[in-house]
C-alpha cells in the first residue's frame, strides 16, 4: 500500500499472455488472474486521503498556540500580533503545504492530484475536529465529529478514473487462424495463432 490513492492499472497484452500460459500450466484452481489491476478500496482511500504528516505539522504548531492562550488569555499576543491571527494563518498555511507536500510524496502511478484536491479540502475537517485554535469561537465538539464521520464517508467514494492504454491492445481474431504475408521470419513466428485447449 503506497501513501497516496493508486490509479488502477489496465492488464497489457504480455499481462493476458502470461494469463493465458499460467491457465495452460496449471490445473484448475490454480492462481486467479484479473484483467484489471484491483484499485485501492473504500477504506484505503479513505484513510490515504488523510494529509497526515501536515496534519501532524499542524498539530504541533497549535499546541503552541493553545499553550499561549492558556498563558495569556483569549487576548493573548506572539511577538505582538493577536494568537487568534497566528493561528488563522497557520491554518491557511497548512492548507496550502497540503497539495504541496501530496506533490512531493507522488510515485509513478499515484493519482496525486486527486489525492491532493481532496486531501486539500480534508485538512480544514480535521483541524476543527482536532480543536484549532483559529476555531476556537466556532467550536462544537459534536458537529466536529459529524462533518468528520461525512467528510470521510464522502471522499472514500472519490476514486480516480481508470487510465486509457496508450497502445490499444492487439486482440485475436475471433474468426479463426489467418494467414499473414510478411516479409520476415519474425513476423511469420507472431502471425502463428496460438491454440488453447
Amino acid at each position: 500500500m503506497g501513501r497516496l490513492v493508486r490509479l488502477p492499472k489496465q492488464a497489457t497484452d504480455s499481462d493476458l499472455q502470461l494469463a493465458g500460459m499460467m491457465e495452460s500450466v496449471l490445473p484448475l484452481g490454480g492462481i486467479q488472474t484479473q484483467q484489471v489491476q484491483s484499485a485501492d478500496n473504500f477504506l484505503e482511500r479513505i484513510a490515504k486521503y488523510v494529509p497526515a504528516e501536515v496534519l501532524a505539522f499542524f498539530i504541533f504548531i497549535n499546541a503552541i498556540l493553545d499553550q499561549a492562550v492558556k498563558a495569556g488569555g483569549p487576548g493573548a499576543t506572539m511577538a505582538g500580533f493577536p494568537v487568534m491571527y497566528v493561528a488563522l494563518l497557520a491554518l491557511i498555511g497548512a492548507t496550502l503545504l497540503t497539495p504541496l507536500f501530496v506533490w512531493y510524496v507522488r510515485e509513478e502511478g499515484d493519482a496525486w492530484v486527486i489525492n491532493a484536491f481532496v486531501s486539500t479540502i480534508a485538512l480544514p475537517f480535521w483541524a476543527y475536529a482536532i480543536g484549532a485554535i483559529a476555531f476556537a469561537g466556532y467550536r462544537d465538539g459534536n458537529l466536529a465529529a459529524i462533518l468528520l464521520v461525512t467528510f470521510s464517508v464522502i471522499s472514500g467514494f472519490i476514486r480516480p478514473p481508470i487510465p486509457q492504454l496508450k497502445q490499444e491492445v492487439r486482440q485475436m481474431p475471433k474468426e479463426g487462424p489467418r494467414l499473414v504475408e510478411t516479409n520476415s521470419a519474425v513476423d511469420d513466428i507472431r502471425a502463428i495463432p496460438i491454440n488453447r485447449v
